[in-house]
């Protein structure tokens, strides 16, 4: 099971950070913290949530990550189904999709990535609530909205370097930590990153997650 980082272009969405690059004002999927081991790993409860993901073919995983990336970045910034105006809660700029304008969709985090298949890439992004009940439809076909469950996550938070290399090493100790603990990983674990590659490393807020069950 494989971990892979947010590529780096995910920082441009980010415009309202401050001058040190920590996030500031985005929604955040809510949670109920259900356990916690030492400082770092936490037991969390999620309610359903709703997601815009994208996943693309690519032999190359960084290839794979801005492709997907982009793919999402046009939909939140107009390439949807929705006419309307949507009320935005951070500086995206809404651009335009098909014969009319479509809805900008405010940013929010984290932004998750894994890897689907061999060879494939696959990223979402968390819509803001006031969008969960009827998200934008998507206009390409590779980029689809889903509603997660549900779901008790495992949770080890880092800060530092967010590199391919440093998000496997977590997700090892995330599994390695679960053996001694009640919990076992029913699903493929994930990155899911806070804060744009611009922020100071020691102020980073880096996440690896995997579902779990008793």
């Amino acid at each position: 099971m494989k971990a892979i980082m947010t590529l780096a272009l995910a920082g441009l969405l980010l415009t309202g950070c401050t001058a040190f690059g920590i996030r500031s004002g985005y929604e955040a999927p809510a949670y109920d913290v259900v356990e916690r081991r030492g400082e770092t790993l936490e037991i969390r409860r999620y309610a359903p949530r709703v997601a815009v993901e994208a996943t693309v073919e690519s032999g190359d995983a960084e290839d794979g990550r801005n492709d997907a990336f982009r793919l999402l970045f046009d939909y939140i910034t107009g390439a949807n189904r929705e006419a309307a105006e949507i009320a935005m809660t951070t500086p995206v700029e809404s651009g335009a999709a098909g014969d009319k304008p479509g809805a900008a969709i405010a940013m929010t985090v984290p932004v998750e990535t894994a890897e689907a298949e061999p060879g494939q890439m696959r990223m979402r992004f968390f819509l803001p609530a006031a969008h969960s009940e009827a998200p934008p439809q998507p206009l390409d076909p590779r980029v689809s909205t889903v509603t997660l469950p549900e779901q008790t996550l495992a949770v080890l938070r880092f800060s530092g370097s967010r590199s391919e290399a440093r998000i496997e090493e977590k997700t090892d100790e995330l599994l390695a930590a679960l053996r001694d603990t009640a919990w076992r990983p029913v699903g493929e674990p994930v990155a899911q990153l806070y804060d744009p590659p611009w922020t100071l490393p020691f102020l980073r807020r880096n996440e690896v997650a995997v579902a779990v069950s008793r």
